[in-house]
C-alpha cells in the first residue's frame, strides 16, 4: 500500500477548528454535542483543541450530528456530491429556475406577477 502525499496530512488543529466552528454554526454546545455522540464535554473539548484525534467512527458520526460530509469534516473541501445531496424538490425547483431563464422579457414578466400574487397571499 502507497504512502499518501505530503500534503494531505491531516493535521488534528485544523480538524478541531472545523470541529467548533461546525458545532458553532449549528448553535451546538459542546455538552450537547458530546451527548450526541456518547462521550463526555472534555473529550470534545480536546477534540476541538486538536489535543486529541477523531476516529473514523466518530469523524462520520460527527458528519451526521453537523450534517456536512465526513470529506468537508476533515479536509474543509465540500463534495460535489454532497452538493446534490438536496432534497429533490430543491433539484427540481432549481431546474425550473434555469428554465425560465431562457424565457423571453414579457414572459418573465408576466410569470412574476403570477408568482407575486401567489406570494402576497402567504401568511
Amino acid at each position: 500500500m502507497s504512502r499518501p502525499p505530503r500534503d494531505s496530512k491531516l493535521s488534528k488543529r485544523e480538524i478541531g477548528a472545523r470541529m467548533r466552528a461546525l458545532r458553532e454554526e449549528r448553535g451546538l454546545t459542546q455538552m450537547a454535542l458530546a451527548e450526541e455522540m456518547g462521550l463526555t464535554q472534555s473529550n470534545v473539548s480536546a477534540m476541538e483543541r486538536g489535543d486529541r484525534g477523531v476516529t473514523i467512527h466518530q469523524a462520520v458520526k460527527l458528519g451526521r450530528i453537523l450534517r456536512v460530509s465526513v470529506d468537508e469534516l476533515l479536509t474543509g473541501t465540500s463534495t460535489a456530491r454532497q452538493e446534490n445531496a438536496r432534497p429533490r424538490q430543491d433539484r427540481r425547483f432549481r431546474r425550473r429556475l434555469e428554465q425560465l431563464e431562457s424565457l423571453p422579457k414579457g414572459d418573465k414578466q408576466a410569470l412574476l406577477k403570477t408568482i407575486d400574487a401567489f406570494l402576497s397571499k402567504a401568511p
